[in-house]
């Protein structure tokens, strides 16, 4: 098979030819359709992740038709359109048994723990557990680009900041995780405030339904003004980015007993960033994290796809080629883009 490769961190990557995978026995082959390029990718590949073994194949948002399945699969077969949470449980331990596949003790994560989707097949684990049904409406582009970012919004927006119809929520940073918060947050009902330093940004954020945008080059002071913007403040503020700055303006965005979500990754020079402690037991804030979405909450997401609800296909910007996401890869700190980049020929 063709595949993107990385012999070091930070070295450039190749296109190269590859066995093809095998399926565990409780696993599947899938031939990709389509895989996102992602931020957490980036991470990964800097060397941000203790989990990689080098030589390694990137990948984890993806999409595409079982190639291959494992003697003991028993809930699919080869033909079948799927796509997979970036976080897989094992299905042993006590947070599977609790349904909390997204923190499970023992978690696999494609082009993580082991070779990725930037590739014409991957191999995923537990398959009986972890896979996803795709239905026919969607398409593979549209179905890579949930993997990581939207579910992760998903959960964020619905799940752990519990929005509710006209509370505001404020967005910090509105590359994929942000947009996608952005439409699901206004599908909620709530009132939205954008923020980043992108002018295109904040205008996909507007057309998405924000109420109002932020620039953080322009204004001193990015937390101040949402709480202007808000009569006090947020009830629920994400940072979608992950770094010190749209941390700490996030949680002092929040009004007296608002939420705080961790959804950007917080790696290398960002990881510990100086919580305003003194505001969080003042105000009774509280702090949460969010770590990607189970398989079994995927039907309330598709329901709501489906409905025309939520459009995540509006959320697709470049469709690339495999050899393309080299590029892709290495410039993902440079914010260039807008919306989610997909490779969609192999």
């Amino acid at each position: 098979m063709k595949a993107i490769l990385y012999e070091a961190f930070s070295a450039p990557p190749k296109l190269v030819t590859l066995p093809d995978p095998a399926p565990e026995p409780h696993g599947v082959v899938v031939r990709v359709g389509a895989t996102g390029v992602c931020r957490s990718d980036w991470h990964g590949w800097v060397g941000h992740d203790p989990d990689i073994a080098l030589p390694h194949v990137p990948g984890h948002e993806l999409a595409g038709t079982i190639a291959a399945v494992g003697r003991e699969v028993t809930r699919w077969k080869v033909g079948q359109r799927v796509t997979v949470p970036f976080v897989g449980g094992c299905g042993h331990c006590p947070e599977c048994h609790a349904g909390h596949q997204q923190v499970c003790d023992h978690q696999f994560q494609p082009g993580f723990t082991h070779w990725g989707s930037f590739a014409e097949f991957v191999s995923i684990h537990r398959a009986d557990l972890n896979l996803v049904a795709l239905p026919e409406s969607l398409d593979f582009a549209t179905a890579a680009s949930l993997g990581c970012r939207f579910v992760t919004s998903f959960r964020a927006v619905v799940d752990q900041g519990r929005v509710s119809a006209g509370e505001w929520v404020a967005v910090h940073g509105c590359g994929g995780v942000g947009l996608s918060a952005i439409m699901i947050a206004v599908a909620s009902g709530a009132n939205v405030v954008a923020v980043d330093i992108s002018d295109a940004a904040l205008t996909l954020a507007r057309q998405l339904g924000a109420a109002a945008v932020i620039n953080g080059r322009q204004v001193d002071d990015v937390a101040g003004a949402v709480r202007d913007i808000t009569g006090g403040g947020a009830h629920v503020s994400l940072d979608a980015l992950g770094s010190v700055v749209t941390c700490v303006n996030s949680i002092n965005s929040l009004r007296k007993r608002g939420r705080h979500i961790q959804v950007g990754l917080m790696a290398g020079d960002h990881s510990l960033p100086p919580v305003p402690m003194g505001r969080v037991i003042s105000h009774e804030l509280e702090i949460l994290g969010s770590h990607g979405m189970q398989a079994h909450r995927y039907g309330a997401m598709m329901a709501m796809i489906e409905a025309g609800t939520l459009k995540p296909d509006l959320l697709v910007g470049q469709r690339i080629t495999l050899e393309q996401s080299i590029d892709a890869l290495m410039g993902m700190d440079r914010f260039a883009g807008v919306g989610v980049t997909v490779v969609t020929e192999f």
